[in-house]
């Protein structure tokens, strides 16, 4: 083996490690799943054999499993390297940070107003499922993240952010929000969209089930899901921040629905260091801002 390995390599790696899988280590490192299969290959000609390859997923090997312990002390060395260096002018430096993007809709544009107001400060912001969010975090390609639950992780440290309800909006022009009426729209699902609408509308409906329901669209584009509700082409039910992002709000309608059904959202990082000075900064003049005053409220 070489005295050094490729940095990029271990990277690869480890977002396999991470996520499962080698399609979703490329879409989180941003590269084709063919360079990051030929990254490991390199480390495994290197080190030897790291995975066991199976059809759903990959294995460590005994050596992967050191090879990994390794990757991740070098990240955090690095991350370390960074913090001590860095300056300590909360204005200056990088606010690395990801979330879903439900409430990445309002986040990211607060986000770049203080970056706006403090050119020295740069913005890196992801959309992301919460898995991937903590290990983002945990490989330190993002200092702060928001999740949907509460990690069960030495390794990070989490505080209530703020609280997010889940809302039924049907097109403006409906109001009976009735069983009948939600069948006869019928549902704009979305990658959550089944769990989200499972979870509110039993609530809501006793005894209703959402698989009763026609589905009349999908999309996977956080910021165009209320778009054919919009048109009257159906309902659907989703986080609260991404409601009120949407820029046609004379178009749709938040049905009122007792009791609420509200998800915590936790922000996590890194528990063997503090913040760098920026990432705390920009937290908290996010906690005093009044942009969630509409959103069940930011966590005290």
């Amino acid at each position: 083996m070489n005295n050094d390995l490729n940095p990029a390599w271990l990277r690869a790696f480890v977002a396999v490690c991470d996520t499962g899988s080698f399609t979703r280590a490329a879409a989180m490192l941003d590269l084709t799943q063919a360079a990051v299969s030929q990254q490991v290959q390199r480390l495994e000609a290197e080190c030897g054999p790291l995975l066991i390859r199976r059809t759903r997923q990959a294995s460590l090997t005994p050596a992967g499993v050191k090879v990994l312990a390794y990757a991740r002390d070098m990240a955090q060395a690095q991350a370390r390297l960074r913090l001590a260096l860095a300056d300590h002018d909360p204005h200056v430096g990088q606010i690395s940070i990801a979330s879903p993007g439900s409430i990445g809709l309002l986040l990211y544009p607060r986000l770049l107003a203080l970056q706006a107001a403090h050119p020295g400060l740069s913005v890196s912001y992801r959309a992301a499922p919460t898995a991937e969010i903590i290990a983002a975090v945990l490989a330190s390609r993002a200092e702060l993240g928001i999740v949907t639950h509460q990690p069960d992780d030495e390794r990070l440290t989490t505080a209530l952010f703020a609280r997010e309800s889940l809302c039924l909006v049907v097109p403006a022009q409906v109001e009976d929000a009735s069983w009948p009426i939600l069948a006869q729209l019928g549902y704009i699902d979305h990658p959550d969209g089944m769990d989200m609408g499972r979870r509110l509308l039993a609530r809501v409906y006793p005894g209703r089930r959402i698989g009763q329901l026609p589905v009349r669209g999908f999309t996977n584009q956080i910021g165009a899901i209320l778009d054919p509700v919009a048109r009257g082409l159906g309902f659907t039910v989703l986080p609260r921040f991404a409601v009120q992002a949407y820029p046609q709000q004379r178009a749709i309608r938040v049905v009122d629905t007792a009791p609420p059904v509200i998800d915590n959202l936790w922000l996590v990082s890194r528990a063997e260091w503090p913040l760098s000075a920026s990432a705390a900064w920009a937290v908290e003049r996010l906690r005093e801002q009044d942009w969630l005053a509409g959103s069940d409220a930011l966590a005290p």
